[in-house]
């Protein structure tokens, strides 16, 4: 009969740290069987296990880094190419009474090469559900005052001229240092761009713009260091004075000018963590010209009240709702209206409609106003819908003419259209595409009929990301 020990000794270190920080284990000399250990200092390539004993083939050492290094690169290593960590997993020990001694311990041990990013984390959606908590820029330049003034100089230095120089240049040093670092550690816990999912990616992009708050930082970093040692340098305590007004003026001015780019980084970081788009579920995004009544379909068609989603960029609301069936859960979002125009004339706005369908597994639901009140021309609309269809052929997708009640009133004409033999044309600006479904929000007109569509169309999409899932 047999027992399982609860513990199994390490190799000892001179450090004694035998885990990273990131991990949920005490430090120590100890691991509980089945936890997986990453050595900062050891790999191998080869390990050996024979009937009584345990030996370890072509174990050498690391080169040393530095701590700002080990955060960095993870105790990861250059291995055939790859950036690769070795991580040793340990199983239970068993332990027979009747050979209890060293050598009667028998162990697997299994190597693991863990790549620094695997393709699949790449691909998740959620980093924006962990970002950092970020102070309005305001605050953070209030609290850097008050912190910097407190600083008082040398009482031991009897020299009033230098004592002063002493206090200003102290105070000109707090004041850098507390602007400086919360916005280090805002840029070291923000997810990094390379890491996060294309749909995420983009939306950094379209708000934040390339390094503006390490520009920031740095600025005040270098200016904050220069006027406290010109400061340092003053011959007199009135220029002294003087020098530590001017160094604290300054400094204020390059943080209150351009703080707006820590205040983007705060909406980002309360408006990103956002309804978290899932990709396992299908979603049906709402795609169409601006104020075609994408946003009051998405509300008839979700289950409850649907969530709005402010992004830094607009000034209204993106509608993220969600629907079930068949005891089936789906996502339901619209997206800001499409314009006729080239992309690169294209605003945010039009960008994050663009980036949605290209990074996300949706089903289109492309709304079409005949009416003459959304403020596009049937025949611009027309338009966009050929590009986008053209684009997104891969995705599924149903077509709505809303508003109908408007064109059973009365007929629009159009002066701004131009009149040709297009018969497509002009069979789109009567009854828009073919197969499109007439529904109108305030008469309540077709919406039973568009409900069992959706329905069917994002069953359809789910078994189209279960056979896309089951292939990779």
């Amino acid at each position: 009969m047999s027992r399982a020990s609860s513990l199994f000794q390490l190799w000892r270190t001179p450090s004694n740290r035998l885990l990273p920080r990131s991990s949920n284990f005490f430090k120590g000399v100890y691991i509980i069987p089945g936890a997986k250990c990453i050595h900062p200092h050891a790999s191998a390539r080869a390990f050996k296990l024979s009937h009584m004993k345990l030996s370890v083939e072509a174990i050498y050492p690391q080169p040393k880094l530095n701590k700002k290094e080990n955060r960095r690169k993870g105790f990861e290593h250059m291995h055939g190419g790859l950036d690769l960590s070795i991580a040793f997993v340990f199983t239970m020990i068993k332990l027979a009474p009747d050979k209890l001694r060293a050598s009667s311990l028998q162990a697997e041990l299994h190597m693991v090469y863990v790549k620094e990013k695997s393709s699949a984390e790449l691909e998740n959606l959620g980093a924006f559900q962990k970002l950092p908590m970020v102070m309005p820029s305001a605050d953070i330049l209030y609290s850097a005052l008050k912190k910097a003034r407190r600083i008082t100089g040398n009482k031991g230095i009897a020299n009033i001229a230098k004592r002063e120089r002493n206090r200003g240049a102290r105070q000109l040093d707090a004041l850098m240092k507390e602007l400086a670092v919360p916005l280090r550690t805002y840029l070291e816990e923000f997810p990094k761009k390379k890491y996060l999912h294309p749909y995420e990616r983009s939306l950094i992009e379209l708000t934040l713009g390339v390094g503006r708050v390490n520009a920031l930082r740095k600025k005040v970093v270098s200016v904050g260091k220069e006027q406290a040692s010109l400061c340092s340098k003053s011959s007199s305590k009135r220029e002294a004075e003087e020098a530590f007004s001017e160094g604290m003026k300054k400094v204020e001015e390059i943080f209150y000018h351009e703080g707006k780019a820590v205040d983007d980084l705060l909406h980002i970081a309360q408006t990103f963590a956002m309804p978290e788009v899932n990709l396992e579920t299908p979603t049906l995004c709402l795609v169409g010209a601006p104020n075609v009544g994408k946003s009051s379909l998405v509300s008839e068609l979700s289950t409850g009240k649907p969530e709005i989603c402010n992004y830094p960029f607009t000034t209204r609301g993106i509608l993220m709702g969600h629907l079930v069936s068949s005891y089936q859960h789906f996502q339901v979002t619209d997206t800001p209206g499409l314009l006729k125009r080239y992309d690169e004339d294209r605003n945010n706005l039009e960008k994050l409609t663009l980036a949605v369908l290209s990074h996300l597994p949706t089903a289109i639901l492309f709304v079409h106003d005949l009416s003459g009140e959304c403020g596009t021309s049937p025949s611009d609309q027309f338009v966009i819908y050929k590009e986008i269809k053209e684009r997104f052929c891969d995705h599924l997708w149903l077509d709505v003419v809303s508003k109908c009640d408007l064109l059973q009133e009365s007929p629009v004409v159009y002066i701004t259209d131009v009149d040709d033999d297009d018969l497509e044309l002009e069979k789109y600006r009567k009854w828009g595409p073919d197969g499109a479904i007439h529904v109108s929000v305030k008469s309540k007109i077709g919406l039973d009929k568009l409900k069992d569509r959706v329905h069917e169309l994002l069953r359809i999409q789910m078994a189209r990301m279960q056979s896309q899932t089951a292939l990779t």
